[in-house]
């Protein structure tokens, strides 16, 4: 055999082997890559990372388990807890919202600024819902289904009659044609007495007041202008002579027996029988119908649900599933104003002798555990929103 000729009997089957094994080589890359695609979704990821982070913390989410589309272009490593807020908070803005708001002048208002950061942490956050009801109510899907406070259902007769004679559903011409929106929700707590901010608090646009919590002898910390006191039945005032001019009345429903009472208000009708509220109820609202208003329920089924995490159960009230009025107002603000404060939040149960409200001597240890609320947990989501800048706390309460 000629030199040549064995040099081509060794090389071929040696070129054979090598483009068998290549072929396999790329064979099992193709296999490996669509198992790697298939693997992108919500399983295919938390088998991958679930090992290395959320095994420590059962709270903890991956970002591709996450029910929303506004995730995409995120960092794919970001982790998220169970309500489905970033784990990693801090105050910094990302560049996208260091570039849009960067260049406004100092305490200029900042256009969309309490949703963008809000969706920053919280990417499922979509700005949809209304202020108040209006005459269009029954196409709100996330409301109609549920019984109250979560929702109308039962309750729609009631209130389209209530609307009919409101007759207005916004805050008013001038607030409501504002560019810009900056709104602070005052609470009712102790830590607001001696701070002096009622000039401050007086500067926002719209001033959230709750409940029966007065304004009248109290200016120089809690200031004296009032947009809208949110209230319901049992925590009313029950004195006209207490409430102040200019204000909207804003109705917030907790049970369906809540709603008769505010058509029994708006329409001027003489209270009969108070059977069913856990405490005194007011029998006079001294507001013409046009400065009434009804609070969409969403904010409560958003706060309870979705942002602290309460239990649903079935869509009903029940032991610990509903949020207070003030992160229900909170709520509210984020979806309805460019810029959000508060002032006189938090109840610091380390100073028992502290005192629980502004406007009187009974003190922070006269706090019983609550069966409606959950105090703990609605604090932990209170704390996001201040730590990575969603709202602004005065009184740095929370």
């Amino acid at each position: 055999m000629k030199p040549a000729h064995k040099l081509l009997f060794v090389l071929c089957p040696m070129l054979v082997l090598g483009f068998i094994y290549y072929s396999s080589g790329k064979l099992h890359l193709h296999v490996w890559s669509q198992k790697t695609h298939n693997m992108a979704g919500p399983k295919g990821i938390e088998s991958t990372t679930r090992t290395s982070t959320t095994a420590k913390s059962p709270d903890v989410k991956p970002i591709a388990e996450m029910d929303s589309d506004a995730t995409v272009g995120r960092i794919v490593d970001a982790v998220y807890d169970k309500q489905g807020f970033l784990l990693q908070l801090d105050a910094k803005l990302p560049p996208e919202l260091m570039y849009k708001y960067g260049n406004l002048s100092e305490g200029a208002c900042k256009p969309g600024f309490a949703a963008a950061k809000m969706t920053t942490i919280y990417p499922k956050f979509m700005k949809l819902a209304p202020m108040f009801l209006d005459r269009n109510f029954k196409h709100l899907a996330k409301v109609s289904n549920y019984l109250p406070p979560f929702g109308f259902k039962t309750q729609e007769s009631i209130i389209d009659g209530i609307l009919t004679a409101t007759k207005n559903y916004g805050l008013g011409e001038e607030l409501d044609s504002l560019s810009c929106r900056r709104c602070i929700i005052v609470g009712n707590g102790g830590i607001l007495a001696n701070k002096s901010l009622g000039s401050k608090i007086d500067d926002y646009d719209v001033v959230v007041r709750l409940n029966e919590a007065p304004v009248s002898g109290y200016g120089r910390d809690v200031g004296t202008k009032t947009t809208l006191r949110i209230t319901y039945p049992e925590g009313a005032i029950q004195k006209p002579e207490n409430y102040e001019k200019d204000s909207l009345f804003v109705f917030s429903a907790f049970k369906s027996l809540d709603f008769k009472w505010l058509r029994h208000m708006v329409f001027k009708e003489k209270l009969r029988g108070v059977e069913g509220f856990w405490k005194s109820v007011a029998h006079k609202v001294p507001r013409e119908p046009s400065e009434m208003r009804i609070l969409n329920p969403y904010f409560i089924q958003e706060a309870a649900f979705q942002f602290i995490g309460l239990p649903f159960n079935n869509g009903v009230m029940g032991k610990g599933n509903i949020p207070t009025l003030g992160t229900v107002a909170i709520t509210m603000a984020l979806h309805n104003c460019d810029e959000v404060a508060v002032a006189g939040f938090g109840y610091d149960m380390s100073t028992p002798h502290a005192p629980l409200h502004y406007y009187e001597t009974v003190k922070m240890s006269a706090i019983k555990e609550s069966w409606t609320h959950n105090i703990s947990k609605e604090k932990e989501f209170l704390r996001k929103l201040v730590k990575a800048n969603v709202i602004t706390d005065l009184t740095r309460g929370i």
